[in-house]
Parts: structure tokens; sequence; C-alpha cells
């Protein structure tokens, strides 16, 4: 027990360097370019802003990076501006500083990404208003970063670009795993009011995190766009993200079954119908389970679904009562997001009898 926790705390800290390393080291190389470029363009003062601009801008998505860098370099260049254009008429008093931040948090309404506010209108207005050269300072700060964008621009989707298709893999994984966990536990805990009260903390959290990876799956999707050196694992990973898409819509019913099972042993206890359910639901929750790993593992999960449905209609002949039913809701809103059941053929209408409404 006692070298589990080091070997845990390793573990952890290998996969936390495995995942922000690159990022790290992207960064790292670049802003040492665009320190040395801007030096070469004619920086007299150290170029801290053109290092600034891949710290600031790059992220663990390197495709992404084209949008961060457009919006700081609009966002420095419109504070300055602004900065400048006050500069001369005012001195830096708490009515200039409210004045300026006012205005500069208007500009940064219009030009941040999407509907986030830019706050580097802000920061660079105040910087030049607070500067004792607020000219010099102005224009090396928009040429610098300019300068230091540019560089991010080019360089991120070459210096280790993700893998996409590995990184759908791992999350194919991570989802499958924790969406089983979350029903088993939620099975395993009826009957218990305790319990069930600290797994619905646990369900809410992995349902959260089931619900996150619709966006890690779609992150990766358009980071192939630009990708160039996996241009053969396109429609793989298209496919692989619908299907985590997919999978990911299903976490309110995850998230639901742990409501249930926390309100029903709350209010029943170990009665007879949970203490059914806790029989008849693990092998419908390990059917579930299965047919959401070959979803996500990109296999048929026809089959999978097709056992779990049968052990579902063989619990609602044995329970048809209503707890029973609240109980198989979700795993049936689970399955039909997976595989949508086949459509149910319609009655043959008597001649004889009225005529179906028009």
């Amino acid at each position: 027990m006692g070298t589990a926790a080091p070997s845990s705390m390793r573990s952890r800290a290998v996969d936390r360097l495995r995942d922000q390393g690159p990022t790290a080291a992207r960064i790292l190389v670049i802003a040492a370019i665009a320190w040395q470029l801007a030096l070469w363009a004619g920086a007299r003062n150290p170029p801290i802003y053109a290092a600034l601009a891949p710290l600031m801008a790059l992220r663990s998505d390197p495709f992404s990076s084209m949008t961060a860098v457009l919006m700081r370099v609009a966002g420095v260049t419109a504070g300055v501006a602004l900065g400048l254009s006050l500069v001369t008429l005012l001195s830096p008093t708490l009515a200039a500083v409210v004045l300026v931040m006012g205005l500069a948090l208007l500009v940064g309404i219009y030009i941040g990404p999407g509907r986030a506010l830019n706050p580097q209108v802000g920061l660079s207005s105040l910087l030049v208003l607070s500067n004792p050269a607020p000219d010099a300072y102005g224009i090396a700060r928009v040429w610098e970063t300019t300068m230091g964008g540019l560089v991010t621009i080019v360089l991120a989707p070459l210096l280790w670009p993700p893998h996409p298709l590995r990184e759908l893999e791992a999350i194919a994984r991570d989802c499958s795993a924790h969406l089983s966990a979350a029903l088993t536990s939620s099975v395993g805990v009826l009957g218990d009011p305790n319990a069930a009260r600290a797994n619905r903390v646990f369900v809410a959290d992995e349902a959260e995190r089931l619900g996150g990876y619709r966006e890690r799956s779609a992150q990766a999707k358009v980071a192939m766009r630009f990708n160039p050196l996996h241009r053969r694992d396109r429609e793989r990973v298209a496919d692989l993200a619908g299907r985590l898409g997919t999978v990911a819509q299903t976490a309110p019913y995850v998230d639901l079954l742990g409501v249930e099972a926390d309100t029903l042993s709350a209010r029943d206890g170990p009665s007879p119908v949970l203490l059914r359910a806790k029989e008849e639901l693990p092998a419908i929750a390990e059917a579930t389970a299965r047919t959401v790993e070959a979803m996500v593992r990109g296999r048929d999960p026809a089959a999978d679904a097709a056992a779990a449905r049968r052990l579902l209609d063989r619990y609602r002949e044995t329970d048809p009562q209503a707890v029973a039913v609240a109980l198989r809701r979700p795993f049936h809103k689970i399955l039909d997001a997976c595989v949508p059941p086949p459509p149910q053929p319609t009655p043959p209408v008597d001649p004889g009898g009225p005529c179906p409404p028009g």
C-alpha cells in the first residue's frame, strides 16, 4: 500500500508531462524564434512582446492559434490606438482610468472571439496611459506583437502537432470506462440511502465528464482539417468523432440513473422492488456498457444493444411497477441514442372499422 501512492503520483506526473509537454515545448521554441526575428527586424529594446504572443495565444490545440493570435493583435492595436488618442488629453487619474477602461471594454465587446470580451484592448490602453514614453511603447507593442503572432501562426501547426486519431482513441477508452463505472455504481447502491447519496455526486461528475467528450471530439475533428501529417486518418477521425458525439449525448441519462437511485433509495430503503432491481440491473448495465464500448471502438453495436433490450424486456415482464419503470428508463434512453430501435410496424386498418383520421 505504501508503494502504491508514490507509483500513482509518478504515473499522474508522467501523464501530465505527456499531455502538456508538447504544448510547453511548442511555446518555448516559437517564443525564441519570434524574439530573434524581432531583434533582426530592428528592435532596440528586448522584444518581450514578440515572445509574449505565443505564450498567450497557444493552447493545447495549435490549430486554434490563428484565431487567438488575430484577436490578440486586434486587441493590442485597438488598445494602443485608444491609449495614444487619450494620453495627450488625460493625466493618469482615477477618472482617466475609468474613462479609458470603459471605452476599452466597449471596444473589446465587438472585437472579441465569438461573444467573449477581448481584454487586450483594456490592458494595452492602460499600459499606454501609464508609460512615460507612450508613443515609443505603443509602436513597439504593436509591431512586436504582430511579429510574434505571425511566427505563431506559421509554426504552431508544424511543431509537435497532435495526433487527432490517437487522441480520439484515448477519449473513446475513457468514455467507455467512465460510463460503465457510472452505471455499475448506480445499480450497486440501490436500497442504501447513504451510498446512493454519495453515488449521486460521483455520477454527476462522471456525466459532466462524459458530456465534455463531445466538445473534445469536435475539436479533434476540426484539428484534422489543418493537420498535414495525418490526412490519411481523416475519415476514421470523422467517424469516431461522430460516434463519440452520439455517446456524449447520453450524459443526462447516466446522471438520471444516479438521481433515480438516490431518490428511490432515500424514499423506500431496501424495499423488495429495489432488491429485485439490484439483481436484474447489473446484467443490463453490463450489456449497455458493451453497447457503448462497441460504439466508440468503431464496431457494430447492434448485437449488444439487442441483448440489452432483451434483458430489459425480461425485467419488464417480471416487474412492471412504476419504480422499475423509472430505473429502466435511463437504459432505454442510452440504448436508443446509440442504436435507434427499429420502427414498429403499423397495425393493419380494419376495412369494416372507422376510417383513419385524415
